[in-house]
């Protein structure tokens, strides 16, 4: 009996595929109550939730008129600049300021207030992608164009036009964007490499902003961005090796975001996908961030959560999955860490960068005009 016992609790606990997939499908299809607040980044919700069924290899489930039915939403949601240059390139996260009306005055003045957002954009382009969209209806000018308009003196970036936080998590959301899109126009890549090395703390861990504290997302941001603009180089390899020590010493179990913080399942993706990028994560205990993740996972009706007993939602669903593939759980897609995409849909990206290249398009313009 005792020996049964320690078979037992030894034994893994399986990972609920099917029900993962059918929680994320309840989000493209309606907004819970919990989530309203929400509803101006649902491009974000529906990032979550279709890059979820990719990694779970279950984007069959979605029918043919829903797939199309997201991307023309999506579509629905892009900024081209007008005549008179007043708005800013990118994608909004809902359609809350397309305002339908025959009242040209009302329309002109709405237009004031329509404008890309960074994050909404990344999330935009990346599910479009993964969607299997060909991106034919992307304005890629205006996109980065709108990019550079809100890149900051010091090499940082705001949100949107209208200021907003400037900080290293829309670092990444911009170079994220040039490399999606295959283009950098006027962002000042250089700068933003100089921001990200001045925002590395004498712990080695990387600040949201300059002289803040060390954090484990920002970190990854800040990694990432690197990688994607080809300027990981720019750190020495002292400075490497002690980012992957910050980074590593961040395992309790699972992984933590800062120092003497709890443990939480969005981490396995953030401190996970930074050893990635920087060849590390070897280094950790894949059992260990295996068992943290799974005791979040909701076996009623589906989802992970932040932490054990907690609320489900598709943010940490999303990540924690990521986390699950980094340590080849079977099953799961193989997740591209920089851009935080599936391998498949990074080496489909590429396809796409090289029909561009060889058509030679020099407007970087599209139909959508």
């Amino acid at each position: 009996m005792y020996n049964a016992l320690i078979v037992d609790e030894d034994k893994q606990e399986p990972l609920l595929y099917r029900k993962h997939a059918k929680y994320f499908l309840q989000f493209l299809n309606l907004l819970p109550a919990r989530l309203a607040s929400h509803d101006s980044t649902r491009g974000s919700i529906a990032f979550f939730a279709v890059c979820g069924l990719d990694i779970l290899n279950s984007l069959d489930m979605l029918k043919d008129h829903t797939r199309d039915g997201i991307i023309d939403w999506i579509y629905g949601g892009q900024v081209i600049p007008d005549k008179n240059g007043l708005q800013c390139g990118g994608f909004q996260g809902s359609r809350a300021l397309k305002i339908l009306s025959d009242d040209e005055v009302l329309q002109a003045n709405a237009k004031c207030y329509q404008w890309g957002h960074l994050a909404m954009t990344y999330t935009g382009i990346a599910t479009l992608a993964t969607l299997g969209d060909d991106l034919s209806r992307i304005d890629r000018k205006a996109i980065v164009d709108g990019v550079a308009a809100v890149q900051r003196p010091d090499g940082s970036f705001s949100a949107s036009v209208e200021g907003n936080e400037h900080d290293m998590r829309f670092v990444y959301c911009a170079a994220a964007i040039c490399a999606m899109l295959d283009y950098w126009g006027d962002v000042d890549k250089e700068k933003m490499a100089d921001y990200i090395i001045k925002s590395i703390r004498y712990d080695y861990g990387v600040s949201q902003h300059f002289e803040a504290e060390s954090h484990g997302g920002t970190t990854f941001c800040a990694i990432a961005a690197l990688n994607l603009s080809g300027q990981l180089d720019k750190l020495s390899e002292s400075t490497i090796e002690g980012i992957k020590r910050w980074l590593i010493f961040r395992q309790i179990d699972g992984f933590q975001g800062r120092p003497n913080k709890p443990v939480d399942t969005c981490y396995s993706f953030w401190i996970g996908a930074s050893l990635q990028i920087l060849n590390g994560f070897h280094l950790t205990d894949f059992d260990a961030n295996r068992k943290f993740i799974m005791s979040t996972q909701d076996s009623i009706v589906g989802g992970f959560a932040k932490w054990p007993s907690s609320c489900t939602d598709p943010f940490h669903t999303y990540f924690g999955l990521c986390g699950l593939s980094f340590i080849d759980e079977p099953g799961l897609s193989e997740v591209m860490p920089s851009l935080n995409i599936s391998v498949r849909v990074y080496k489909r990206l590429k396809e796409i960068h090289e029909k561009w290249r060889t058509e030679n398009v020099d407007s970087l313009t599209t139909t959508s005009h």
